[in-house]
């Protein structure tokens, strides 16, 4: 991966701090307004990190010519 997995790792752990934000927002009833705008951003940094992996994996698949792996990711890619 040309990313750091560090830096993904980072984000992963941010995501999953943002998820527990949800629950207890959600717990306490917070407004439904609240509780979207927080699940958009969860969902949000999900892609960042989807971004990240594919990209990473597109650049290790083009600097060892595997064709085939690099024509699944990108079908990933632009599903996203």
């Amino acid at each position: 991966m040309s990313q750091a997995p560090d830096e993904i790792l980072v984000q992963l752990k941010r995501i999953r701090g943002q998820i527990d934000g949800v629950i207890s927002m959600y717990e306490q009833e917070q407004s439904c307004v609240d509780i979207v705008r927080q699940v958009i951003a969860v969902r949000n940094s999900l892609g960042t990190v989807v971004r990240k992996l594919l990209s990473g994996e597109a650049s290790r698949c083009h600097k060892e010519r595997k064709v085939e792996e690099m024509d699944e990711i990108l079908r990933e890619a632009f599903r996203y």
